[in-house]
């Protein structure tokens, strides 16, 4: 039920009788659905709810595990390993009811320390569920090695090669366990994997993944998977559901291992089982914003809201993605209304939301001065934009502006990345009299939006924007005129060649995935737009030290420089850039000086990282045109 978008009646069924929340599945069941809507919501009270029901089923589980000996007796296991109450020979010893526990006790840890992550405030609640996490990690790795050892031996007497006494429901519970914490490590900064690699963990992501498509029998050869649904196990769907956020949410920043078309399968498969599975259109709407086709994304979209009336937070991550395709679709009326029902309703971040409604209000308003033609009324609201004035709507984005430093939030004592920059941006807007250059296109860029948007949006609505702001600030050098009371000029400046390069670089090599009709394709011939862009990337790195505030424009002009000689097959010159960025120098500035830390260094570390390892990887030495793949992860 829950899977089919009946998650009240999936929340009454367990709700029934308070002896269901007694058995071992129901706790752990009811667990997980609390535990996804406390990360939906963010919500103080739904996040306590859900680790309040992860903790009851940690306690369930707890009570069905098998004792573990005493000091002594653990002290000869070392020495016996018959006695030995940690590996395999102990997880032999079990009854299925207690192997099962010992899963569910790991699940329901998993989810606790999870929750308890996103909720703490401080660093010693974070350490604490650290702690748990490792635990867990733990208990995967036994059970896993379980399976293998099981699977070993009955090939070993001649049998199947998966040991019939282990039901499907278990194995499927231990790939996804160890998968997902496998995939988990594997996604840690080198330096900090080298630590955790010290302990024994490893985070191989091919193992990982091979482990979550186990649980369905996926592979790259079929568009069937290879299990049943009679044959499934019960975490079978919460695998797939694994693959998709890797494949087509994580992958905006990395690159290893993600393949769009295995996500497709997994959708079209599951899609034709719940048809009004509101996951599942989700990662159909992904799926085609990957492929460039945002207009086909808002239809799922739009389609997961109506399926789906009971959870309202659902439809706010549907709001979020239709922000994000109407701004690759540059719709300004349509990207303004969604950020404007999350502003009102969402607090996952009111400061990021805030701020996307603020700078659409800008753009839409400049947009009606110029009288350019706009998108049609999109529906998601009932107050049209004819009934305020452009000086109305730069009012309103004032407002907004003046409440986004106050919005931000932290996650285990930690300020979220992009609203640090969104409230630097608003304090900046005040600063300079109420004025951003380029701030929708600014957060296209940083939400994967131009990534994402059909080449001949980027060409004809994208780039004239960029022009008119290089025309301004060209018009006040030829005629020597201040610049917006002197502020300003060269982070502009920078920012403008910056989304210049990054609109022409698109242009030049659009997404491999994407899959564009003749004419949603750009005309402008590749080799010219290739080298427009190289051009304005050389801009910003020339003029970098004069850049005041938004000194990240130069590392971004790095990493988007070597991501365009990568495109080009310079293997050399795009490592050269990349390797700038993770120095660790400071390139804004000249001899005289340093400026520290930038907005969004981690962020752009991350994918940095990925983009260097695909450089070095066989198939890019082999074949010069794989480097083209970067754009996945963008």
């Amino acid at each position: 039920m829950f899977l089919a978008s009946k998650m009240v009646e999936s929340e009454d069924y367990c709700n029934k009788s308070d002896v269901k929340k007694e058995r071992l599945y129901f706790a752990t069941g009811y667990g997980l659905i609390q535990c996804v809507k406390g990360l939906m919501s963010y919500a103080d009270e739904d996040l306590l709810a859900g680790i309040e029901h992860t903790k009851q089923g940690n306690h369930i589980a707890t009570q069905h595990r098998k004792k573990t000996a005493f000091f002594t007796s653990r002290l000869a296991g070392y020495v016996v390993s018959s006695l030995n109450t940690t590996g395999v020979g102990f997880i032999k010893s079990m009854t299925d009811v207690e192997r099962h526990a010992e899963l569910v006790y790991a699940e329901s840890l998993f989810e606790k320390a999870l929750l308890g992550i996103v909720y703490s405030g401080d660093w010693l609640a974070f350490i604490k569920e650290a702690l748990n996490m490792r635990t867990t990690i733990q208990v995967y790795r036994t059970l896993l090695k379980f399976v293998h050892t099981m699977d070993a031996e009955s090939i070993a007497k001649g049998g199947p090669p998966e040991d019939p006494s282990i039901d499907a429901h278990f194995r499927s519970g231990v790939y996804l366990g160890a998968g997902m914490t496998t995939l988990i490590l594997s996604l840690m900064p080198a330096k900090l994997l080298t630590i955790v690699e010290m302990f024994g963990y490893r985070g191989e992501r091919s193992e990982a993944l091979e482990l979550l498509g186990r649980a369905g029998g996926w592979s790259k050869d079929s568009n069937e998977p290879a299990i049943s649904t009679s044959q499934e196990g019960v975490r079978r769907t919460i695998c797939d559901m694994a693959l998709l956020i890797f494949h087509l949410v994580l992958s905006s920043f990395t690159f290893d291992g993600v393949d769009v078309s295995m996500a497709q399968k997994i959708i079209n498969w599951n899609l034709k089982r719940y048809p009004d599975g509101v996951f599942f259109l989700f990662g159909a709407g992904r799926a085609s914003l990957a492929r460039s086709q945002p207009l086909r994304a808002i239809a799922y979209y739009t389609r997961a809201m109506e399926v789906q009336t009971q959870y309202r937070n659902l439809h706010h991550i549907s709001f979020w993605e239709i922000a994000i395709a109407r701004m690759a679709l540059w719709h300004l009326r349509g990207s303004q209304e969604a950020w404007e029902v999350l502003q009102a309703e969402a607090t996952w971040s009111k400061s990021i939301y805030s701020y996307g409604m603020a700078v659409s209000l800008i753009e839409l308003a400049d947009a009606i001065e110029r009288d350019e033609p706009l998108d049609a009324t999109t529906g998601l609201n009932d107050k049209a934009e004819k009934d305020r004035t452009p000086a109305e709507m730069r009012e309103e984005a004032t407002k907004l502006m003046e409440k986004v430093p106050g919005l931000r939030q932290k996650i285990a004592g930690k300020s979220i990345p992009l609203e640090k920059f969104v409230a630097r941006k608003a304090r900046k807007f005040i600063s300079q009299d109420r004025r951003l250059a380029l701030p929708m296109l600014e957060l296209a860029y940083l939400t994967l939006a131009i990534a994402h948007s059909p080449g001949k949006v980027v060409e004809s609505k994208m780039i004239p924007e960029v022009e008119r702001a290089l025309a301004e600030l060209d018009k006040c050098k030829d005629e020597h005129k201040l610049y917006h009371n002197g502020k300003g000029y060269w982070d502009d400046l920078c920012l403008a060649r910056l989304l210049e390069g990054v609109c022409k670089r698109y242009v030049a090599y659009p997404d491999p995935d994407a899959e564009l009709d003749v004419d949603q394709m750009a005309s402008a011939p590749r080799e010219q737009a290739a080298k427009e862009a190289e051009v304005a990337f050389n801009a910003v790195l020339q003029h970098g030290p004069m850049i005041e505030f938004d000194h990240q424009l130069v590392y971004q002009a790095h990493y988007e420089l070597g991501r365009l000689l990568a495109c080009q097959g310079d293997t050399a010159g795009a490592k050269k850039h990349f390797d700038l960025v993770l120095s660790g120098k400071y390139l804004e500035v000249g001899p005289s000086g340093r400026k520290g830390r930038y907005s969004l260094e981690n962020s752009l570390h991350m994918r940095t990282h990925a983009a260097l390892r695909s450089l070095t990887s066989e198939e890019a030495i082999k074949d010069p045109s794989l480097p083209l793949q970067l754009t996945i992860f963008d």
